[in-house]
């Protein structure tokens, strides 16, 4: 199991919810943080939070609609020059459930494309290379298990397209120390999941984290969190490393 002790990790989303509560678990394992929301008011108490427990973190705020902003924020993270060894890219937006799906508005496609799949595509093309260079990485990207709702096509496209970056990317570095899954948190009540969801938000802790910790050179795996829900960290990775197999030369 990968020690993320003294490693430097990026959480997109970290304001709130799933995000928050990822950020908090990677503190308690000693990984210092790069904590990403819209404004730098939304992270400070957090960030207050996990500096107290020992470890070293740092503010972003960015729009991921704007395509500029995150072009900025990577380059403002670059400025600190520390290395970031794993990135996890929780943010993400559902626009709309429309009933009426036939009038689906082109908008709901094109803001969801740029926050859900677009904004990460930057940061995975932006940390990867550097990844590659140093002989380790682990990404991160959150998806979901929505299918056959119309009613949120530009949610639930917008996530297979990352899903799809996802695998491909991870073809190229498989069998190798930089590795790169989809994680996958579950219907939750947040503010995304909505108040009806069935699950607690803390039930994706540890899985939503897991895909930092393998260490058995595997990448494209949908590592779904709840398949992990009360288990240890320890005995998180044992079932992902024994259980989650790549979809690579099947």
């Amino acid at each position: 199991m990968v020690n993320v002790k003294g490693r430097w990790a990026l959480i997109t989303g970290a304001a709130r919810g799933i995000g928050r509560l990822t950020a908090e678990f990677m503190a308690q394992q000693g990984c210092n943080l790069l904590l990403h929301s819209r404004e730098l008011s939304h992270t400070e108490s957090l960030l207050n939070e996990v500096k107290a427990l020992g470890v070293e973190a740092y503010a972003f705020a960015a729009e991921l609609s704007d395509l500029d902003a995150v072009a900025k924020m990577l380059s403002d993270i670059d400025a600190l020059r520390v290395r970031v060894d794993i990135v996890m890219n929780n943010a993400g937006v559902q626009i709309a459930y429309r009933n009426e799906y036939f009038n689906t508005p082109v908008s709901d496609y094109t803001e969801s494309f740029k926050i859900n799949t677009i904004a990460p595509a930057m940061i995975c093309y932006h940390f990867m290379p550097k990844m590659i260079e140093s002989g380790f990485g682990r990404i991160l990207n959150t998806t979901s298990g929505i299918r056959l709702e119309p009613q949120q096509a530009g949610y639930s496209a917008s996530k297979a397209a990352l899903d799809k970056i996802t695998i491909d990317l991870g073809s190229t570095v498989e069998g190798t120390d930089v590795m790169i899954n989809l994680t996958d948190p579950g219907w939750c009540r947040t503010d995304l999941g909505g108040p009806n969801a069935p699950n607690a938000p803390e039930s994706a802790i540890p899985g939503i984290a897991v895909g930092a910790f393998v260490d058995d050179k595997k990448s494209g795996r949908y590592l779904n969190a709840p398949f992990f829900t009360g288990l240890t960290l320890e005995q998180a990775v044992e079932k992902a490393e024994r259980e989650f197999d790549s979809p690579y030369n099947k």
